[in-house]
């Protein structure tokens, strides 16, 4: 499978315009981090790419995730990449856990570029200049972006052996180079 039949299939269940931001800057970390560990980066992108193309269809556990990874199995889908969109659900963790580095780094990514994002719409020059230091902060502000898990963020940098100061560069890093793509232009 491509990255074609990808958009194509993730334009086809979600509707949302920021839902498919969100999924194009899960694409960007899971290709970033793809190619910091010398791993499959076409394999990484999809996985980040489709990880919640089945949301605005059912959004409840475990309904969400496990529809998806059904029509990704019936269509042919690697079985590396459904295993990891399964694995970022909680709901899923006992039958796929964060065992394998394609899982660590979804679940990793997931969380912390809807945070990132969320920082970057309320800045005006959006991502140009944001440091890791400033999202550290935000995060600490419970009532901003209060769904997103921040312990998940946490864990995330954990499972990636990496400092969150370091985690968080990563992901800008990786959000910035897509930045046209989902709307984080700064204004000119």
């Amino acid at each position: 499978m491509n990255r074609s039949q990808a958009w194509a299939l993730l334009n086809e269940y979600i509707k949302n315009p920021a839902l498919i931001r969100h999924a194009l800057c899960v694409e960007a970390a899971m290709q970033h981090y793809a190619r910091l560990q010398g791993a499959d980066e076409t394999a990484w992108a999809l996985t980040g790419l489709l990880h919640d193309f089945d949301y605005e269809r059912w959004p409840d556990p475990p309904q969400h995730t496990r529809e998806g990874a059904r029509i990704l199995r019936e269509a042919g889908w690697d079985e590396e990449i459904v295993g990891a969109i399964l694995s970022h659900a909680p709901w899923n963790q006992e039958e796929y856990p964060h065992d394998r580095p394609i899982r660590k780094a979804l679940f990793a990514v997931d969380e912390l570029c809807g945070f990132i994002y969320a920082i970057a719409l309320m800045r005006p020059e959006r991502l140009n200049g944001m440091a890791p230091k400033s999202v550290t902060k935000k995060m600490k502000q419970k009532s901003f972006a209060a769904s997103v898990s921040r312990d998940d963020i946490h864990e995330g940098a954990k499972l990636l052996d990496l400092p969150l100061q370091d985690h968080i560069a990563h992901c800008i890093e990786a959000i910035t180079s897509i930045a046209d793509q989902v709307d984080l232009s700064p204004p000119s």
